[in-house]
């Protein structure tokens, strides 16, 4: 049995889970879906800036305007396709597809760039819509790569939708590989002017959970490896972008051996916060805690338990000076496992595995 058929049996056999459980995961999952897919583009929110607005409707700290929108658009976006995913039994469409961007977007918006010699340009950012001028990337090698071009954009995406469809009734690839060859079609089309990455996770989400698999979460701080990933197999493919929208697995085996542990990392990550029966252990964006003080976890219950609690009641339970505690909420503070509310309270943002 391989690794993924493995952890997924692990999970199956956990299932079916109570609400209270379900309802953990889905609130856990929300905050490391949205933080992370939206901090591998560059959004400045922090994890425990997007629980507060995603969870209590709350803006907390510094921040553009335009990043806290696009956390909210991003929840709604993420809402829409899960119910999709799992209420629908209508094929995929490029309607649907569009529909997902304009959501994630909003509304039409005009960028401004810097040219040489003190000049500057301006596009359109179109919501929804194919794109209407050429997109590429400066690879981190310094070379340029070029996407599909704005012509042939709408043919190749109906190329990839009917795959899609017809390959998921055939049943020959695993959700996995659907889901791995999809998203990596889907880059190598970029169609839009902006959101093709959230666009194409969101996307490997729904073709997941369309098939009864768990959802993943793309880590910001594996966004390297993620990145050399879809280069690797670009070396493989080559640089036209019609030959990559019409990639097969073989073509692409390096992002799908990525692609495949992601996924398997992921599920394993989901049964073992599900497993895990130990009062001392926290999570926090994907990973169990290690705590080097055995004082750390008992912290955290306490300002879960009592977001008033005072540096003096710690300390007295605890057996340490103010000072010393001090020192503790500081470093907790600075790794993002808890934040000191305006009215003198609380907030943890680790999550108990009980």
């Amino acid at each position: 049995m391989s690794k993924i058929e493995d952890v997924y049996s692990r999970w199956q056999a956990l299932q079916p889970l109570s609400d209270s459980l379900r309802n953990r995961l889905n609130r856990k999952f929300t905050i490391e879906y949205n933080y992370n897919s939206n901090h591998i583009e560059g959004n400045t929110l922090t994890y425990g800036q997007t629980e507060l607005l995603l969870l209590f409707g709350r803006v907390s700290g510094e921040g553009e305007l335009k990043d806290f929108v696009d956390m909210k658009a991003s929840q709604v976006g993420l809402k829409m396709m899960t119910e999709e995913a799992t209420t629908s039994q209508m094929p995929l469409t490029q309607n649907f597809i569009r529909q997902l961007h304009k959501t994630l977007l909003r509304e039409d918006y005009t960028v401004y760039r810097n040219l040489p010699g003190g000049m500057y340009t301006s596009f359109v950012i179109h919501a929804g819509q194919y794109k209407t001028r050429p997109n590429s990337v400066i690879t981190r090698y310094g070379d340029r790569f070029e996407y599909a071009s704005p012509e042939e954009t709408p043919a190749l995406m109906q190329d990839l939708v009917d795959w899609y469809n017809e390959a998921e009734q055939e049943g020959k690839l695993s959700p996995v590989e659907l889901a791995g060859l999809f998203h990596y079609r889907y880059i190598r089309i970029h169609p839009f002017e902006d959101g093709n990455g959230r666009i194409a996770r969101l996307l490997v989400n729904y073709i997941l959970a369309r098939h009864g698999w768990p959802m993943i979460v793309v880590r910001s701080r594996k966004k390297a490896d993620y990145l050399e990933a879809l280069h690797q197999a670009d070396l493989e493919v080559g640089p036209e972008p019609s030959k990559g929208a019409h990639a097969t697995l073989s073509m692409i085996k390096k992002f799908m051996k990525y692609f495949t542990n992601l996924v398997a990392e992921e599920i394993a990550n989901e049964v073992d916060f599900i497993e895990d029966k130990n009062e001392n252990d926290w999570w926090y964006d994907g990973e169990r805690i290690r705590f080097r003080s055995e004082n750390s976890p008992l912290i955290l219950r306490m300002l879960q338990d009592d977001p008033y609690i005072t540096y003096a009641e710690l300390a007295k339970v605890i057996s340490v000076n103010i000072s010393a505690l001090q020192k503790q909420l500081e470093n907790m503070t600075k790794k993002g496992y808890i934040q000191r509310r305006e009215n003198g309270g609380w907030h943890v943002f680790a999550t108990s595995s009980i």
